[in-house]
C-alpha cells in the first residue's frame, strides 16, 4: 500500500477546514451489536477490493491467575491447532490460498486474530473464525510440541536478546502488585508447567461472544457485513464471564535504580519511567515536545547544543486498560557519563516544570501528531488495529474518531498539567541503565 510522504499529509492535515476538525469523524466507521453481545466495527474504505478481518478478545496476559504467566499467548498459538471442520495447521493454509495472509498476537489486555483477503473471500474466513471461537480441538502432542515452541520463541526474543530482558525487569519493578509487572510471553519456569487443561480452562472462560470485538476494515459496509456476521457468529451463545478484577498497583516510595551489563549491548542506554494515567492526549503531546522529533526540546538541547547525547527520546501510550507509562531515554556521547547525561535531563526536567512550553512548540506538536492520525486513512489494517486497541483498553469508538479534534483543543495550561502530573507524582520512576560489558581480553586469567 502506497503511504503519502509525511510532509504532503501534514499539509494535507493543516488545509483542513475548521468544521472537519471540530465536528467529523475521521474514520467514519459503523457499528452494530449482535444478540449474542459480540461487537462489530467496520471501517469503510473501498479504494481497493480487500479487507481486513480482526477478532480481538478482552483477554490478554494481565487476566491470567498467579503461576500460570504466558497462557494467554500460549493459547493464542494453539488456536491454530483446528477445529473438527478445519483440522490442525490448515487455517493459515486455506488463508493462503484465498490470497491472503493471517496471523495474530497478544499483549496484557488482549489477545487478537486477523486476515487480509481479497472482499470475495471475506465470509470463508468468517466462517472459520467463528468455528475456532468454540470448536478448538487439541491433542496432548500439539500442545507439548508447541509449548516447545513458545519456550524457544521466548529464548529468541527474551532471553538473548539483553534489551528485552532490561525491559521485562523494568516492567516488573515499575508494576509492584499489579499483573503488567508480568511479561507477556511468560515467565520461563512457569511456561515450561502449561497443560492442556490449562490452555481449555482460559479458552471456555474467556472465548465468547459476549467478551469479543469483530473488526471489518476495507471495501465492505455495515450492510453488507451484518448478515454474514448474523449467519456466523450469531449462533454461538453468550457466556457468563470471569470477573475481570486485578489488582491495585502498590506505590513506589523508593528510588529504584536498575542496570545492566553486557557485551552485546552497544552503546550506553539511560533511562527513567514514569507509572501515569492513560488516555491523556496532553501526556502524548508533552512526549512529543519533549523528544518527539530532532526539532524536541531534548534533541536541541542535549544532542544539538550540548552534545551531551547522540539520541533522545520520551515515549507516551495512551492505550492501556490501566495505568500505563511514560518513557525518557538517551544514550550518551563518546566521553559522556551516564550521570553526566542523566543529570542534564533532569535539568530540562525542571525547565519545563518552571517555564512551562512555548505555543509554538505546541501548535507545532499538534500538527505533527494530528497529521500521523491521516497515516491511517492510506491503510486497510492500520484503522483497524486502532480501534482494536482502543476498545480493547476500554476506550469508545468516539475516542478514536473524535481524536483530532481533542489534539486542537489542548492549551499550554493542559500541557502543564500533564507536566505536573507525571514529574510531581507521589510515585517515584524507575531508572535505568544499559551498559556495553567489556570482554576480557584473550587469555586473560588463564592459568599458564
Amino acid at each position: 500500500m502506497r503511504f503519502i510522504g509525511y510532509l504532503s499529509l501534514l499539509a494535507f492535515f493543516m488545509t483542513l477546514s475548521p468544521a472537519f476538525a471540530a465536528s467529523e469523524k475521521m474514520f467514519n466507521a459503523e457499528t452494530f451489536t449482535l444478540g449474542n453481545g459480540l461487537k462489530v466495527i467496520v471501517i469503510p474504505n473501498h479504494r481497493a477490493p480487500v479487507v481486513t478481518h480482526m477478532m480481538w478478545y478482552k483477554f490478554g496476559a494481565a487476566d491470567e491467575q498467579p503461576g500460570k504467566s504466558g497462557v494467554a499467548h500460549f493459547l493464542e498459538h494453539l488456536m491454530f491447532k483446528g477445529t473438527p471442520s478445519v483440522p490442525d495447521g490448515q487455517f493459515s493454509r486455506i488463508v493462503k490460498r484465498l490470497g491472503g495472509n493471517d496471523n495474530a498476537f497478544t499483549t496484557q489486555d488482549y489477545t487478537t486474530y486477523y486476515q487480509n483477503v481479497p472482499r470475495a473471500q471475506l465470509e470463508t474466513v468468517i466462517r472459520m473464525e467463528a468455528d475456532r471461537m468454540k470448536n478448538l480441538t487439541l491433542r496432548e502432542e500439539e500442545v507439548a510440541s508447541e509449548r516447545q515452541v513458545i519456550i524457544e520463541e521466548r529464548r529468541q526474543r527474551i532471553d538473548n536478546q539483553p534489551q528485552a530482558k532490561f525491559q521485562e525487569q523494568l516492567m516488573s519493578a515499575l508494576y509492584v502488585n499489579h499483573p503488567y509487572g508480568l511479561p507477556v510471553i511468560g515467565w520461563l519456569h512457569e511456561m515450561r508447567t502449561l497443560t492442556r487443561e490449562d490452555a481449555f480452562d482460559y479458552y471456555n472462560e474467556w472465548y465468547a461472544p459476549n467478551n469479543a470485538i469483530l473488526i471489518v476494515s476495507g471495501d465492505v459496509t455495515a450492510a453488507t457485513l451484518k448478515p454474514l456476521a448474523e449467519k456466523y457468529y450469531g449462533p454461538i451463545p453468550a457466556q457468563t464471564l470471569p470477573d475481570r478484577t486485578r489488582t491495585r498497583p502498590a506505590p513506589i516510595v523508593a528510588s529504584q535504580r536498575l542496570m545492566l551489563e553486557d557485551p552485546r549491548i552497544g552503546q550506553p542506554v539511560i533511562m527513567k519511567v514514569w507509572r501515569v494515567p492513560r488516555g491523556s492526549d496532553a501526556m502524548q503531546i508533552l512526549a512529543e515536545i519533549l523528544g518527539g522529533t530532532s526539532t524536541s526540546r531534548f534533541y536541541k538541547s542535549l544532542v544539538v547544543n550540548k552534545k551531551l547525547a547522540v539520541s533522545v527520546g520520551a515515549s507516551y501510550d495512551p492505550l492501556s486498560l490501566n495505568d500505563t507509562t511514560f518513557t525518557i531515554y538517551a544514550t550518551p556521547t563518546p566521553g559522556t557519563s551516564p550521570s553526566a547525561l542523566e543529570a542534564a535531563l533532569g535539568q530540562e526536567i525542571v525547565n519545563v516544570m518552571a517555564q512551562g512550553v512555548t505555543l509554538e512548540e505546541l501548535n507545532s506538536a499538534k500538527g505533527r501528531i494530528s497529521a500521523s492520525m491521516t497515516y491511517y486513512l492510506d491503510s486497510l489494517q492500520g484503522p483497524a488495529i486502532l480501534f482494536g486497541r482502543a476498545l480493547g483498553s476500554g476506550f469508545s469508538v468516539d475516542y478514536v474518531e473524535n481524536r483530532p479534534a481533542r489534539i486542537e483543543r489542548l492549551t499550554i495550561d493542559d500541557i502543564s498539567h500533564a507536566a505536573a502530573t507525571i514529574f510531581q507524582s507521589e510515585d517515584m520512576p524507575v531508572a535505568g541503565l544499559l551498559l556495553p560489558q567489556e570482554k576480557p581480553a584473550e587469555g586473560k586469567g588463564e592459568k599458564k
